[in-house]
């Protein structure tokens, strides 16, 4: 079955962006040309699932971030809400359950999802399909915004694989999800 993999930074509140899903301050933190295992993360997967809320984010930004495909999950957009530029970049499906999307993409040969935006991972984790995080501490508080791990019905227990604080502040930590 295809795995999910987070890789996502919060503020040190605990929230993944503003309420209006802007990342105002996460794009000024300084980086000092260090990308913080992201080249290699993303080269272990074969592609991305995000909610529209990200999609949207990064659909403002200055230039497409992502070489791998993106699946979107959204009730609200279609197929003609990607632009031209990101035709054969981009799908959006309107299925809800993160269990037939991963079945799907499992039919599609992908092995490692990345799955990305607040809301969404929650779901993910809610459904048991998130198989390792990879959270990054931003050193600032924001007060208030999408958190990132919303109400859970039963503990998720997690065991930490490493941990890594850098020079600018910023705190990564790597954990598993300990199946039950």
């Amino acid at each position: 079955m295809t795995t999910g993999h987070v890789y996502i930074a919060t503020s040190l509140d605990g929230f993944v962006a503003r309420e209006d899903h802007t990342l105002d301050w996460l794009m000024k933190q300084p980086t000092e040309g260090e990308d913080y295992g992201y080249d290699a993360f993303i080269d272990s997967v074969d592609g991305l699932v995000m909610g529209r809320g990200s999609y949207e984010t990064v659909l403002s930004f200055d230039k497409w971030l992502y070489t791998k495909p993106v699946l979107v999950m959204s009730t609200s957009l279609s197929k003609a809400d990607i632009p031209d530029e990101l035709k054969g970049k981009v799908e959006i499906t309107s299925e809800t359950d993160p269990a037939k999307v991963m079945r799907g993409l499992h039919e599609k040969g992908w092995k490692r999802v990345y799955v990305d935006g607040g809301r969404l991972v929650q779901s993910f984790m809610r459904a048991g399909l998130v198989d390792d995080i990879t959270l990054t501490l931003i050193p600032v508080l924001i007060g208030r915004g999408i958190r990132l791990f919303g109400d859970i019905e039963q503990d998720i227990d997690l065991k930490l694989l490493s941990s890594q604080s850098y020079g600018s502040g910023l705190v990564m930590n790597r954990y598993k999800v300990v199946k039950p």
